[in-house]
């Protein structure tokens, strides 16, 4: 059996950082719990080669594989610190990149970091919009962490924990329909490569 490809996304800018640390959390607890083992996209990292086009037309190999990695997905993690009440620019313009009916369909967690309780709404007046502009499935758990629930890069929050463990089983619930979904895209390759 094919296995799913989880994705996480993490739009900070800056390294060492919460969100990215976040991510990973959620990456490591759904490994743990389902078995299933992820990638992480760090746009500290990724943002400079994405940056060097405008369009998905422009983009070189590297960009694209990124792209593409993003649009292959089974399922996303994706979360981003606010920044002036929304996403970062970086994680935008990634999803800028992707093509509108790539994530038909498929589960997102939905993470953010920031500096104060307020900020919180960013997931539900920026995020939840953006993918259901993509049509996919945001769960209804979502992650948002404070920077005092971190004892540095680490999640200190049982709260948040909480949460995320909240998220995760929510997506084991709809982990046999994505499993199916997969098999059946694999299925499809085979015939036609064959």
């Amino acid at each position: 059996m094919q296995e799913l490809r989880i994705v996480g996304i993490s739009g900070n800018v800056k390294a060492p950082s919460r969100t990215s640390a976040l991510v990973a959390f959620i990456l490591r607890r759904i490994e743990s719990e389902l078995g299933l083992p992820g990638r992480h996209i760090d746009l500290a990292v990724s943002a400079p080669v994405l940056f060097r086009a405008l369009r998905a037309d422009q983009l070189g190999e590297e960009g694209a594989e990124i792209v593409r990695t993003v649009e292959r997905a089974d399922v996303l993690i994706v979360g981003s610190p606010v920044y002036r009440a929304s996403y970062s620019g970086a994680f935008k313009h990634l999803f800028d990149l992707v093509h509108y009916e790539a994530l038909v369909g498929k589960p997102v967690i939905l993470a953010a970091t920031g500096g104060t309780p307020l900020h919180g709404l960013m997931i539900d007046h920026q995020l939840r919009p953006l993918f259901s502009f993509f049509k996919a499935l945001p769960l209804p758990t979502s992650v948002y962490a404070l920077e005092s629930e971190f004892d540095s890069y680490a999640i200190a929050s049982s709260d948040i924990q909480k949460r995320i463990r909240a998220a995760v089983r929510e997506l084991e619930l709809i982990v046999p329909h994505a499993r199916t979904l997969a098999l059946a895209r694999a299925e499809e390759q085979s015939r036609l490569s064959a």
